[in-house]
């Protein structure tokens, strides 16, 4: 376990407050495998007297999204009316995400999940990363190579049950000219694709809180695609229609009477 700042426990709670209902756990439909953490994210487009313009997405690794159908879980708090199905099936999965180069980064535009929510009768209460939390590149050189402790909010699976429940994963990253931002260590299963943060220090009593970027797939330290690289990459996109994905709600499996109830 890392040195941990005297603002800790402030630095978690930021993080709960600020992105507690911007993450989705999602993984490879009726099979236990490829499960990870997708997040919120509104990219900034511009600003004028009306206000900000954004374009908002879910964000995750590449790699994971890679698939035909996926499972995505929900919980009651990320929809209004609250959201009575738990899981949600995904077919053409792959089909629906836009990989930003070689950052190991997958997109999604919002479109395909608001619309569903739309027919089923209820509406998105969630939190996104903001552009005002996204690293920028100034942020990112201040990683200086020495590990700081960070903060990853994802969902790891279950030892059992498979439950997608939240965690804050507290651990390290570091930043080496040879192999970019990586965190220290391996990472519970379920997590890849969840925003990685830090705290910077202000002064005596304050901090900044900072999504540094993306946790990716790797063996022991993973890479982290860190958010200034992402923002620019966004901006190379053009506006297009979300490709049209076939989104139901997953029942979950009826109890026959004869089931033993423990």
């Amino acid at each position: 376990m890392p040195d941990l700042p005297p603002f800790h426990s402030a630095i978690i709670d930021a993080i709960i407050g600020h992105a507690g209902r911007a993450t989705l756990p999602f993984q490879r439909a009726h099979r236990a495998e490829q499960h990870a953490t997708a997040f919120w994210f509104n990219e900034l487009v511009e600003e004028t007297a009306e206000g900000a313009v954004v374009r908002q997405y879910l964000v995750t690794a590449g790699e994971p999204t890679r698939v035909e159908t996926a499972e995505v879980t929900l919980r009651p708090e990320l929809g209004t009316p609250a959201v009575s199905a738990q899981k949600l099936a995904m077919m053409h999965f792959a089909e629906g995400w836009t990989h930003l180069g070689d950052l190991g980064v997958a997109v999604m535009p919002e479109d395909a999940l608001y619309a569903y929510a739309a027919r089923k009768g209820w509406s998105w209460t969630t939190d996104e990363i903001t552009d005002g939390v996204a690293a920028t590149a100034e942020d990112i050189a201040g990683l200086d190579g020495t590990p700081v402790p960070a903060y990853l909010l994802g969902h790891d699976v279950g030892a059992g049950d498979g439950a997608r429940e939240q965690a804050v994963v507290v651990g390290e990253i570091v930043r080496t000219d040879e192999d970019g931002v990586r965190w220290i260590g391996t990472l519970p299963q379920g997590c890849v694709g969840a925003p990685v943060f830090i705290g910077t220090a202000l002064g005596e009593n304050s901090f900044k809180l900072v999504c540094v970027g993306v946790a990716l797939p790797g063996d022991g330290h993973h890479p982290i695609a860190a958010f200034d690289r992402i923002r620019a990459a966004l901006s190379l996109l053009a506006a297009a229609p979300a490709p049209a994905l076939d989104i139901r709600s997953v029942e979950p499996p009826k109890r026959r009477w004869w089931q033993r109830r423990g």
